[in-house]
């Protein structure tokens, strides 16, 4: 570690709400940016991107669990988000609102697919979506037979996936956020996170300040 202190796991900022645009304000500005700020994002609105993606908005849910903002199939929660910095990735732990540690080194490069290294290491932060097929094997919900079929369950991840992504986009738009949702290395980053078998990494997503628009008069 270079001397320096191991990362400890960072207690995010309650979500805050109304200083985003209304959705269809946002639907309209919702695009792919891929030039990004190395500016690196404040607590708050780190902590906003991830509870709009899935972070819990009610406690009582479906089956008994946590309702989060994006929904999963038979809300089995299968896809986790985690987050790619400078100093280390984390995985977000929605029900505590904290990011945990997963590794201690920046993951950022692997997050982009080889080849497209160009835009890494300036997009200050990387989402990385990850499937824990063991949570569709023993779902919380109705315990349908698809839920166990290899190919169903590879289409319930990649559509809870989309989901989320989707969100984290309309939050970005809304936000005065560049992001770009795509394509990684995946055996790297299952290696960098110390994922287990029955976990797949699915994409991943960069997310920043516009590189061409000043950092003061971006939404904070």
């Amino acid at each position: 570690m270079n001397g320096k202190s191991p990362p400890q796991d960072l207690v995010l900022p309650a979500p805050a709400s109304g200083t985003e645009l209304p959705l269809f304000s946002a639907l309209q500005r919702r695009h792919t940016e891929r030039k990004i700020s190395a500016a690196s994002l404040p607590a708050q609105l780190l902590g906003n991107l991830l509870w709009a993606g899935c972070g819990v908005n009610r406690l009582s849910g479906p089956f008994g669990l946590a309702g989060r903002t994006a929904p999963s199939a038979s809300n089995s929660q299968e896809v986790d988000v985690y987050v790619a910095l400078p100093e280390a990735a984390y995985r977000y732990d929605p029900a505590q609102h904290r990011l945990v540690v997963a590794a201690a080194e920046d993951l950022r490069g692997e997050a982009i697919t080889p080849g497209q290294e160009g835009m890494w290491p300036t997009a200050p932060v990387q989402l990385i979506y990850v499937a824990d097929l063991e949570r569709l094997d023993h779902t919380p919900g109705l315990d349908e037979p698809r839920l166990h079929a290899p190919d169903m369950q590879k289409a319930y991840c990649y559509v809870d996936c989309g989901l989320i992504a989707g969100h984290v986009g309309l939050f970005a738009a809304a936000s005065g956020l560049a992001a770009w949702f795509h394509n990684c290395d995946r055996p790297a980053l299952h290696a960098g996170l110390r994922l287990r078998p029955m976990q797949r990494v699915l994409f991943a997503q960069s997310v920043g300040y516009p590189e061409a628009q000043a950092h003061g008069a971006l939404t904070a």
